[in-house]
């Protein structure tokens, strides 16, 4: 995963940018795409702020047929949360009865790094669109996610540098009956990420999310605990497909993976970003990809040695 680009597809739909006013370009089909709102992080004062970009949109485009929404960067991202840009399209619930899906802050280094993207509390989302099935938020500062429920969520991924354990918790607590798929990047220390895997007890023990069957516990600083702890956890069973992928993942983590529960259930097993041995790399692979197990894995990452002893390896994602 990278996010180097835009997304270029949202909810299984091409992402199309609202054009400039004036431009005269064609809109489609409002039900053919994701539409991707975006105002500069670094405005100038001739450029639109996102609420007149959301203003314009609800003025030009049939919102009663819109499925998928795209927030891109909102001007001082870095500096204010995406709080009154929640509250926006909480505000036009009753003009997008169609939406299905929203994915907030979809931006590039260039515009804002991940770790810099002030978040807010973005259930509010939910309670607002009872039909919600998909949910993309880019960003852990500020975030905040306390327990709630939701019958109809289907994906929900969560991209951070850092994923507070409170946020963790919150998710994880949640009740989402609908859950397909869960994808956290839980990051660094640095940048927030305080979770262990202690605060994903309750969707480990596979008391949350029934309908669970893509995981991803992705960007770990602790990724050899999170794969000891996911070697043991009843949810594995139930699963198609698990990704460790993005973290600091070492022989010692793919060795609790091999040695605890069966995984020769899973259609993948991603583990991109790594820093394995290559024998370790083939032991993975022998043992599981017989069964039909798709085994990511590229050239492992190489750890710095500061020349002092120390060795530092790096997840994927932070800034």
């Amino acid at each position: 995963m990278t996010i180097g680009a835009y997304l270029e597809e949202f909810h299984g739909l091409p992402v199309f940018d609202l054009p400039d006013a004036g431009s005269g370009v064609a809109l489609p089909d409002p039900a053919a795409v994701a539409w991707r709102l975006s105002s500069p992080t670094y405005r100038d004062d001739d450029e639109e702020s996102w609420d007149a970009v959301f203003d314009r949109f609800l003025k030009t485009v049939d919102t009663a047929r819109v499925r998928a929404i795209v927030v891109g960067g909102w001007e001082d991202a870095y500096e204010d949360s995406s709080a009154a840009i929640v509250t926006a399209l909480i505000g036009a619930n009753d003009r997008l009865t169609a939406l299905e899906a929203v994915f907030l802050g979809d931006m590039t280094m260039e515009d804002c790094e991940i770790s810099w993207i002030v978040q807010s509390d973005v259930t509010p989302l939910l309670a607002a669109y009872p039909a919600l099935r998909e949910l993309g938020v880019r960003g852990g500062t500020g975030l905040v996610f306390p327990p709630v429920r939701h019958t109809a969520l289907e994906t929900l991924v969560v991209e951070t540098g850092g994923l507070g354990a409170e946020v963790v918790r919150g998710i994880a607590g949640s009740d989402l009956p609908a859950l397909e798929r869960l994808e956290l990047w839980l990051g660094t220390d640095e940048y927030g990420g305080d979770s262990s895997p202690g605060d994903l007890a309750p969707l480990l023990s596979g008391e949350s999310f029934p309908a669970l069957r893509s995981l991803g516990l992705c960007n770990s600083v602790i990724q050899d605990q999170v794969a000891a702890a996911v070697a043991s956890a009843p949810v594995v069973a139930r699963l198609d497909r698990l990704d460790l992928s993005m973290g600091v993942l070492t022989d010692e983590g793919a060795a609790a993976l091999l040695d605890g529960q069966p995984l020769t259930h899973l259609t993948e097993l991603d583990l991109e970003h790594h820093y394995l041995s290559e024998a370790m790399g083939e032991r993975l692979t022998a043992a599981l990809a017989p069964h039909g197990v798709r085994v990511v894995l590229d050239d492992p990452q190489t750890p710095e040695d500061d020349g002092d002893g120390d060795v530092w390896r790096y997840v994927a994602i932070a800034e």
